[in-house]
């Protein structure tokens, strides 16, 4: 593989591979893994030197092995690697200059008198990345300590709690457009026409039975009145979905069977009822109920003749 593939192209290649891994095993949200935690950039700052040091290592022993070679076979790779692209070539000799390593050509001029065996040592001075690399910690070292021991940057606990408040806050400002989301104390009144069509097509599969095609009432109550059992306004109705009627009696939980945006399609299209006029009315059941936050002119003239006596009870 060596032959086919230089060394310029297989440590990054590697490199990658090992950062894509570790991108899929670990969850980091949106960020990159090494973004998120720190630790994974360390990790994959590691792996990257540990490649460029085997790296590193072939490459003397291809030098060694270079220099067993007779004439006519050393002849021969030279005229191979001479064939190759320019760009390639420049490549590979960057490459070597990052190792700081002599040319195979002139490594009779570091080789130490050492003989082991007939394995004799190169006297190669450190990668140059090595010593880049080295001098960079100690940069980064000196402003990490002015940073956070001198000029009192924030600790890891402080920089947990901003982000705990930031994410909060995203939170909040997510669930105002996430429908998914939606629970009793979130749910607004949907108006829009696809919202209502929906909430129209779940009413006629599920709620007919009881309380007719134009809420009528049958079994259970009249929707179009202005009487409420349980209480009316989005909340009370959404929350008698989720919960279901009273005890013993009454509709079941529908939270089992919609989803949340799913019911407050259908409460909104259940408060579409409220003035109209059905076919065969149920006797109103419960009692008038008046939201208390809607402007006066918005209150029934009747309901606020009862809230005057009081008579009017407001059930949620």
């Amino acid at each position: 593989m060596r032959k086919f593939i230089p060394a310029w192209v297989r440590v990054p290649v590697i490199f990658f591979l090992i950062a894509g891994l570790a991108e899929y095993f670990i969850d980091s949200g949106d960020k990159p893994a090494f973004m998120e935690q720190p630790l994974i950039m360390l990790f994959l700052l590691f792996v990257l030197v540990l490649l460029i040091g085997i790296e590193s290592i072939i490459g003397s022993m291809d030098n060694i092995l270079y220099q067993s070679l007779d004439e006519e076979a050393k002849a021969r790779y030279n005229a191979q690697r001479a064939e190759k692209p320019k760009f390639v070539v420049w490549l590979g000799t960057t490459y070597e200059k990052l190792l700081g390593s002599k040319p195979m050509e002139e490594e009779h001029d570091i080789i130490l008198d050492h003989n082991y065996d007939g394995i004799r040592e190169l006297d190669n001075n450190l990668p140059p990345w090595w010593k880049y690399s080295f001098y960079a910690s100690i940069v980064f070292a000196a402003v990490y300590m002015l940073r956070y021991h001198v000029f009192d940057g924030p600790t890891q606990i402080q920089e947990l709690e901003i982000e705990y408040a930031q994410a909060a806050i995203e939170i909040e400002e997510y669930k105002k457009t996430a429908k998914g989301l939606i629970d009793v104390n979130t749910v607004e009144v949907l108006t829009s026409a696809a919202d209502l069509n929906s909430g129209k097509a779940l009413y006629e599969a599920n709620c007919v039975a009881c309380h007719m095609a134009d809420g009528g009432g049958g079994i259970g109550p009249n929707l179009t009145d202005e009487y409420w059992i349980l209480g009316g306004g989005i909340k009370n109705i959404y929350r008698t979905l989720v919960e279901g009627g009273r005890a013993g009696k009454g509709m079941i939980s529908w939270k089992q069977s919609l989803t949340p945006l799913e019911m407050a399609q259908v409460s909104s299209y259940v408060l579409a009822f409220q003035g109209t006029t059905p076919a065969n009315p149920k006797e109103a059941e419960g009692d008038i109920w008046v939201d208390e936050n809607a402007p006066i002119e918005d209150v029934p003239t009747k309901a606020m003749e009862e809230k005057t006596d009081g008579v009017i009870s407001i059930e949620n």
